[in-house]
């Protein structure tokens, strides 16, 4: 990377607005954000926001994507991976004090322990639980948890799994805060099932998990009769039991950890 690009990067980043900007965005990468929900989250006016989108995308750091009547903003990847090779190997001359060692390769002679997030824990993270334990055999051991407090299940939710024939008396809806102490289940892929979680702030998780945003509509806020309700709930868990039967059959004995994350990556619109 040349010198005046990287400082044109640090210049547009280096100020709190857009790093927050940038930040949000990596947490739905690769997919966009449309920049009503980047000002709600945000609680940005949408002027300001609309300076710091400019600045950010005239720099090259994010871009703008039409959708029929709605544009996208997401973050552009490689320019964001060349910065951050700019200030290890470049700025901090590649010494091993100064850049993290790589995440290590999956270790394939293990279950793989999975965690899915969304706001609640109340139906679409719940899904996604209970669709994995069916489905993953002996290999995964499949959590849920919800990043707002006091949740219960959403007995739509509970419906269509009993429907489906999947078991549900252990079921239970759980905060975030229990996944996230010494003593928790050690991750090896954690999803993120609503843009709410994706969202919200949440400290690292240690050991380097894998991670992918596959964001869908809440279907507890449908409207409509009880049959129309039930409907949304339906085709929630449908499309979550098409992404994670299409998650299982992975090679992963065959995939490196870059290949590997942009196949998480492109479950996301299965």
């Amino acid at each position: 990377m040349e010198h005046e690009t990287a400082s044109r990067h640090f210049a547009a980043l280096g100020h709190p607005g857009r790093l927050a900007v940038v930040r949000l965005l990596m947490r739905h990468a690769p997919q966009g954000v449309r920049p009503t929900e980047i000002a709600a989250t945000l609680r940005m006016k949408p002027n300001t926001l609309s300076h710091h989108l400019a600045e950010l995308e005239g720099a090259g750091l994010i871009g703008s994507d039409r959708e029929g009547r709605s544009l996208f903003y997401s973050v552009r990847l490689p320019a964001l991976a060349a910065l951050i090779s700019y200030l290890g190997h470049d700025c901090g001359r590649g010494r091993p004090d100064l850049i993290p060692p790589p995440p290590p390769e999956i270790d394939m002679r293990r279950h793989f322990n999975v965690l899915f997030i969304c706001s609640g824990n109340s139906a679409r993270s719940i899904f996604a639980e209970a669709i994995l334990r069916s489905l993953g055999g002996a290999r995964f051991r499949a959590f849920s948890a919800g990043t707002r407090p006091n949740s219960v299940l959403n007995p739509f939710a509970l419906e269509v799994l009993e429907r489906n024939g999947l078991e549900v008396t252990s079921l239970r809806a759980k905060h975030l805060s229990e996944f996230e102490g010494p003593e928790a289940p050690r991750m090896d892929f954690v999803f993120t099932v609503c843009d709410q979680a994706a969202a919200d702030e949440c400290a690292p998780w240690p050991g380097q998990p894998l991670t992918a945003h596959w964001g869908m509509p809440d279907p507890a806020r449908a409207c409509g009769t009880d049959a129309e309700r039930g409907l949304a709930f339906a085709k929630a868990f449908g499309d979550l039991h098409r992404r994670i039967a299409a998650l299982t059959q992975l090679p992963f004995d065959q995939l490196e950890r870059l290949a590997l994350q942009q196949r998480l990556d492109r479950l996301s619109e299965a």
